[in-house]
Formats: structure tokens, C-alpha cells, sequence
């Protein structure tokens, strides 16, 4: 007889789609990353959602101030990872700034980002837009956010 590990699967979480145009639907989106991720079978590592829903945070309030003023949400995941996907009309590419430590206009959500997701990815569309895949490892390993 041979020794084998079982692993639970569950279905397949169907990909949820949240958009917004105001900086009140920020709130929903985080809430809706936590729920999404905590439903999730098996179940991530415990910070999983709370990482995943700064990165939402992020990536929607940028889209919101910098990407044309709305966004789409896009959360997937596979077994290996948890994908947020946030488009918005803008085609120009996030960018790094200094950040505003004296007057509050920001500068800190990119280099969040791209430090706490697993991967970044920036791809042209839909339409002239663009959208911002961050992916995180739904259990982090050692030096992972």
C-alpha cells in the first residue's frame, strides 16, 4: 500500500465582475475581494484576503484618479493563484512617482502593489484601455507579502 495525500477541490469559483465609477464603490470592492476569496475551497492563507483586498483598494483608487474615472473588477482563481483584474479606459501604463509625504497626493499605491502581489501584469485593453492583472500565490511562501 502507498501513502497518498488527499487534497479537497471544490468547484470551480466562478469569476466575479464588480464596476464602479465613484470612489464609494471602493469600499464594495474590498468587501466583495474578502468575500470572494474568503469562499474560496480550499481556503488561501488567512492574510490572502486582506492582501488581495489592499491591492484591490489600490488598484481601483488609481483607476478611479488616473485611468479615465471607472474601473472593472475582475477576481478569478485557480488553484495556484488568486487573480484581481482592474481595467479601466486610460491606455497609458501605471507609472512610479515620488511620493507625496508633505501634501497627501500620493505616490505610495504602485510600488504597494507591485511589492505585495505575487506578479503584475499590465495588458493593453478592453477597447483603448488597459487593465491591471495583480496575482497572488494562494498559499505565500517564504519571502512572498
Amino acid at each position: 500500500m502507498t501513502d497518498t495525500d488527499l487534497t479537497r477541490t471544490g468547484p470551480p469559483r466562478a469569476p466575479l465582475l464588480l464596476e464602479g465609477d465613484s470612489s464609494a464603490g471602493i469600499a464594495s470592492a474590498r468587501d466583495l475581494t474578502r468575500a470572494f476569496v474568503d469562499g474560496l475551497d480550499p481556503a488561501p492563507a488567512a492574510e490572502t484576503a486582506d492582501i488581495l483586498a489592499l491591492v484591490v483598494s489600490e488598484l481601483t483608487t488609481n483607476a478611479l484618479r488616473h485611468g479615465g474615472g471607472r474601473y472593472t473588477l475582475e477576481l478569478t482563481a485557480t488553484s495556484e493563484v488568486v487573480d484581481a483584474a482592474v481595467s479601466d479606459p486610460s491606455p497609458a501604463p501605471p507609472r512610479e512617482r515620488i511620493p507625496d509625504l508633505m501634501g497627501g497626493t500620493g505616490g505610495f499605491g504602485w510600488p504597494m502593489v507591485r511589492r505585495l502581489a505575487g506578479r503584475v501584469v499590465v495588458v493593453p485593453g478592453p477597447g483603448r484601455g488597459k487593465t491591471v492583472h495583480a496575482r497572488l500565490p494562494r498559499r505565500p511562501g517564504p519571502g512572498d507579502a
